[in-house]
C-alpha cells in the first residue's frame, strides 16, 4: 500500500514581508516516523478551500498545536490582548475541516489547541486562563529557554474505563506533558470525556459512537514521540487508523471497477 496522505493544519504567519502557512516540523516529523504517513500541508484559506475534495484525497486529519486561540467570538466569549494572540484565517480553516472529517469518517488527530478547535467546531465552549480558577493547576509550561525542559513530561492524567484511549493505553494513570493556558469547558455536545487531569481539567475527548478514529488531546504527544512510549502509542493509534481507512477506500476502489 501506498504511505497514505494526511492533511495537517498551518498557522498563518507575518515573516520578513511574507505572509506563511506553515506548521511546526515536530508534528510533521510525528506523522512521519509515528504514524507512518505523509503529512500534507493545508494553507489556511477557509472557504475557499473545497474540503469535500480534500477529504476524498487524503485518509486522515491532523491539527496541530501553537501558540495562537480560537477566537472567542466563535463561541460566544469576548475577545482580548490578554487571550490573543488569534488566527482567524486558521480558524475558518480548521473548524470546518473537522465537522467534514468527522461527518466523513476520515480519521482525525487533534493536538492541543487542536482539541480546543475540535470542541468548538461540535458545539462546545473554552474555558480561558485555567491557572486562575480556584483548585485549578497551573498547566503552563514552566518558564525556561530549554524546550525539553517546557515540554517535560510531568503531569498525571486519567484515562477513562471503557473510552477510545483506553484501548491505546489502558485505563488508569499516565503521565503526559499538558503545556495550555485553555481548555474544554462545556462538551461539545457529541464528544465523550476520554482523560481528565487530578484538577478536573479535560485532558482529551473522542467523537460519540464515530465512523473512525476522532480523538482530541491537551497534550502534546508529537514532542517525545521518538523517545515516550505513551506519545508514540498515540501515533501508532492514528496511523493504523489512517492505514484502514486508505485500505476501504482501495477496496471501494476496487469493487467499483
Amino acid at each position: 500500500m501506498h504511505q497514505p496522505l494526511v492533511a495537517i493544519s498551518t498557522d498563518v504567519r507575518q515573516f520578513e514581508n511574507y505572509t506563511w502557512h506553515a506548521a511546526p516540523q515536530q508534528y510533521l516529523e510525528a506523522a512521519i516516523t509515528g504514524a507512518g504517513v505523509f503529512p500534507v500541508l493545508v494553507p489556511s484559506f477557509g472557504d475557499r478551500l473545497d474540503f469535500d475534495e480534500l477529504l476524498s484525497s487524503v485518509d486522515g486529519v491532523m491539527v496541530t498545536g501553537s501558540k495562537s486561540n480560537v477566537h472567542p467570538s466563535l463561541y460566544g466569549g469576548d475577545a482580548s490582548e490578554a487571550n490573543g494572540p488569534y488566527d482567524p484565517a486558521r480558524d475558518a480553516t480548521t473548524l470546518p475541516l473537522i465537522r467534514k472529517a468527522v461527518e466523513r469518517g476520515v480519521p482525525l488527530l487533534a493536538i492541543c489547541r487542536g482539541i480546543q478547535e475540535m470542541n468548538v467546531a461540535l458545539g462546545g465552549t473554552l474555558a480561558t486562563e485555567i491557572q486562575e480558577r480556584d483548585g485549578s493547576l497551573d498547566h503552563r509550561a514552566p518558564a525556561s529557554d530549554n524546550q525539553d525542559e517546557r515540554f517535560g513530561i510531568r503531569q498525571k492524567v486519567t484515562i477513562a474505563p471503557g473510552s477510545c484511549l483506553a484501548g491505546v493505553f489502558g485505563a488508569g494513570d499516565i503521565l503526559v506533558n499538558s503545556v495550555h493556558r485553555q481548555a474544554v469547558d462545556r462538551l461539545g455536545p457529541n464528544l465523550q470525556i476520554e482523560a481528565v487531569a487530578t484538577d478536573g481539567t479535560v485532558e482529551a475527548v473522542s467523537v460519540k459512537d464515530a465512523r473512525a478514529f476522532a480523538v482530541g488531546v491537551q497534550w502534546h504527544p508529537e514532542y517525545w514521540v521518538k523517545s515516550d512510549g505513551n506519545s508514540a502509542r498515540i501515533f501508532r493509534a492514528f496511523g493504523d487508523a489512517v492505514r484502514l481507512h486508505a485500505a476501504a477506500r482501495s477496496g471501494a476502489r476496487a469493487a467499483a471497477e
